[in-house]
């Protein structure tokens, strides 16, 4: 199997990251959340409070994305991301507010 198929969202719109290294599965996730259209969502299964995701998500795109944990037991954590606003692709310089 394929480390692409190993962290893919299944049907079920659940990516199970709980064997994937963290240093591959942050930008997989990341990735993930630019590439939703506004008002969809996933759910990451981690084996623990993914905290520091968290952090940097809102700090690569603050209030684009809403974050709800579905799920706390000590080896399995779900949570939700949904995607609330539009972000800038990656190298994109984002337009001026005010400005056409």
């Amino acid at each position: 199997m394929t480390l692409e198929a190993e962290i893919a969202i299944g049907q079920d719109r659940v990516m199970d990251v709980r064997r994937i290294h963290c240093s591959t599965k942050h930008g997989r996730i990341l990735q993930t959340c630019r590439e939703l259209s506004v008002g969809d969502y996933f759910i990451v299964r981690n084996g623990h409070e993914p905290a520091r995701l968290r952090e940097q998500l809102e700090a690569q795109y603050p209030g684009a994305f809403l974050w709800e944990c579905l799920q706390r037991e000590p080896d399995d954590v779900s949570v939700r991301i949904t995607k609330r606003k539009a972000t800038a692709v990656e190298g994109e310089i984002p337009p001026c507010h005010g400005h056409a």
